[in-house]
């Protein structure tokens, strides 16, 4: 009876560590993707999910616009206004930091850097993937 009882027990043991261990790897599993980025939203998904509403589905700003909002800027042509380079460093921090609020007036852009960040729990170095592969794919759209 007392061998038994150490037989189960030992067999116990083991699924449980067996158990543990395999839920520890796929911790260190998701770690390595959210580091990695390999679950992240490509651009063109991102692009579609929130800015697709607005700048419209060829990025030439034709989206639908609300009262009091200004029609949003065609980003097919960024780099074409910034004397024909695309504005990387400009660009991610209007994604990241929105645009100056007017005095009386909406923002008129989100801050995709918040929003990514509290809608989505995601940490910093999601956060600035998301908007690098969002700005790369504005700046694969450019108009030549």
């Amino acid at each position: 009876m007392v061998s038994r009882f150490i037989r189960i027990s030992a067999t116990l043991s083991a699924l449980l560590g067996l158990v543990a261990g395999l839920h520890a790897a796929k911790q260190e599993q998701t770690k390595k993707a959210q580091a990695t980025g390999s679950d992240s939203p490509t651009g063109a998904e991102l692009y579609k999910q929130h800015c697709e509403v607005c700048h419209g589905r060829d990025l030439k700003g034709v989206g639908p616009v609300p009262a009091p909002y200004r029609v949003p800027p065609d980003l097919t042509l960024l780099a074409q206004r910034h004397g024909g380079k695309f504005p990387n460093s400009y660009v991610q921090d209007v994604l990241r930091n929105g645009l100056t609020m007017p005095a009386h007036g909406p923002a008129e852009m989100p801050t995709w850097g918040t929003d990514f960040k509290e809608s989505g729990g995601l940490d910093g170095t999601q956060v600035k993937l998301r908007i690098v592969r969002l700005s790369s794919y504005l700046k694969s759209r450019q108009t030549r």
